[in-house]
């Protein structure tokens, strides 16, 4: 009789190699390095410090003496345009016709510019000077508006509320234009006519709160002329203009009271040297009557304030994230490198053959590590860093709800993002400071020639589209308006890409450095 023995059956669990347990794995390295914990911890506190210190614009300012007005919508305004105007007290309309728009543009130094500055300067309109019609319910700077306007290349206009902006007819440059401007109750109705028979619906504004006397007439202003372009000019001032318009043809209907016109420059005097004044003026503005017309000279605009000189914005108290993106990309990086670098990588490898998994068990530890611990320092950092703004008498540059929790996710992901970048360059590349150098190199250098003007407009743009930078996009809370002459530029704080695309950007780039890296682990001895 054969004996036979029974296979040995341990009586230890089978161990599991799921991703699951690599990922556990790879949080359970992270997290008992010492170093790697601090670091982290570290940089969460350098964005709350950075945020606890923003203290600065100085100069920024919300009351009317500065410059620097709030509008209905609580954004800052540029309110400032030559006003011939009556009181209107209930429904009416006035209907006018522009027959010449003419303009003027600074020839000599800084903000105040005599009518001397102006001998010998060719006549030159701006493309956003305004003449036309406005009814207001005072000439307070920031106050509620609707308007009718020829502009100088832009065709004729309805606008009100700063932000709103209606295109009409574009109409045959130079040529006479009527406009008409009618107020029933709240409701303000702008029309536009070649001939003044024939007459177009611009467009209609809804003013909450109008009240019964209002001001109405004529206005003309003429905004400065748009930045210089990066790097084309070691000066970036930009040149006052001003605009002069006749008018004729005046007509008026409904509750008009009787008396003179009256005239005003609405806004800081063109005299007014105070550098809080983010629109230089010119100080040929007035007016003078001939006959049954009214020719018109005006400075300024009446549009939304765009750029810092007029406020700070909202992403303002996380530029400390800078420095805690700069801490995660070490970080990343020599989460792969040491391993190589103390020999433990072929302990890992024995443990997880296969290498695809362990370079992404690793991308997930770092980028979810970084990802949390920036949601929880800009969570503490901006409404830290807003309040102390605010408190030291900074205009902040109004935003929602939504805006805010998109600063604080998007900047999250941005440094994820980033944080997983280096970790498959780290795990192609083998050397810590080599990973972190080509890191540095794809979007911390962009975004700093970026922001600093280094480089022509042009070509920051381009770093801000093509670029791993382009992810700083989720950090602009400004809007653009096409009524604006400005430089939108990331020296500006005004990125050619949505956040989304942003992001999008620097994540093609960690996917694409991801896939390379786990072919090199794959291919190469360990």
């Amino acid at each position: 009789m054969t004996a036979t023995t029974a296979p040995y059956h341990s009586e230890l669990p089978r161990c599991r190699d799921g991703f699951a347990q690599s990922v556990r794995a790879e949080w359970t390295k992270f997290r008992t390095v010492l170093g790697r914990m601090i670091a982290t911890f570290a940089s969460v506190i350098v964005i709350v410090l950075a945020a606890c210190g923003a203290t600065q614009s100085t100069n920024s300012c919300t009351s009317p003496s500065c410059g620097v007005p709030v509008g209905p919508g609580g954004e800052a305004v540029t309110d400032n345009y030559y006003f011939v105007h009556r009181t209107l007290a209930g429904s009416g309309s006035i209907t006018v016709r522009v027959s010449l728009l003419t303009g003027r543009i600074q020839a000599g130094p800084g903000n105040v510019v005599t009518p001397s500055d102006l001998v010998g300067v060719p006549s030159r309109v701006q493309p956003w000077a305004k003449a036309g019609l406005i009814v207001t319910p005072s000439t307070n700077p920031g106050s509620a508006y609707a308007a009718v306007m020829v502009t100088g290349g832009h065709g004729v206009r309805m606008q009100y509320d700063y932000t709103h902006d209606t295109a009409g007819t574009a109409g045959a440059a130079g040529s006479p234009q009527w406009l008409r401007l009618t107020r029933s109750g709240g409701t303000l109705t702008g029309y536009a006519s070649a001939d003044g028979f024939h007459w177009a619906k611009i467009g209609a504004a809804h003013l909450a709160g109008l009240p019964a006397t209002v001001q109405a007439g004529l206005f003309v202003t003429s905004p400065q002329t748009a930045q210089l372009a990066q790097g084309e000019s070691s000066s970036f001032m930009q040149q006052a203009t001003a605009a002069t318009a006749a008018f004729d043809r005046l007509g008026l209907q409904g509750a008009w009271r009787s008396g003179a016109w009256q005239a005003e420059n609405v806004g800081p005097e063109p005299n007014n040297a105070n550098p809080t004044n983010a629109m230089p003026i010119l100080s040929s503005v007035g007016y003078h009557r001939s006959g049954g017309g009214f020719t018109v000279s005006g400075s300024g605009d009446i549009a939304p304030a765009v750029g810092i000189p007029a406020g700070q914005t909202a992403a303002q108290p996380l530029h400390g994230v800078f420095v805690g993106l700069i801490v995660l990309i070490v970080v990343a990086s020599m989460f792969v490198t040491a391993e190589y670098r103390r020999g433990l990588i072929l302990t890992t490898f024995a443990a997880t053959p296969r290498r695809g998994r362990v370079l992404a068990a690793k991308a997930i530890v770092v980028g979810s590590v970084a990802f949390f611990a920036i949601a929880v320092a800009a969570g503490i950092a901006l409404p830290l860093g807003l309040h102390n703004l605010r408190a030291r008498g900074n205009y902040i540059y109004p935003t929602t709800t939504l805006t805010d929790l998109r600063l604080i996710v998007g900047t999250a992901a941005l440094v994820a993002l980033t944080a997983v970048l280096a970790v498959a360059v780290g795990a192609a590349l083998r050397r810590s400071a080599v990973a972190v150098c080509i890191v540095m190199v794809l979007i911390v250098f962009p975004y700093v020639l970026t922001i600093t003007a280094a480089l022509p407009a042009g070509v920051s743009q381009w770093l801000a589209r093509l670029t791993p930078a382009a992810a700083f996009a989720v950090q602009q809370t400004l809007p653009q308006y096409h009524q604006v002459s400005y430089q939108y530029t990331p020296a500006n704080d005004f990125y050619p890409l949505t956040p989304a695309a942003g992001l999008a950007v620097l994540a093609g780039y960690a996917l694409i450095a991801l896939a390379l890296a786990g072919y090199l682990l794959r291919t190469r001895d360990a």
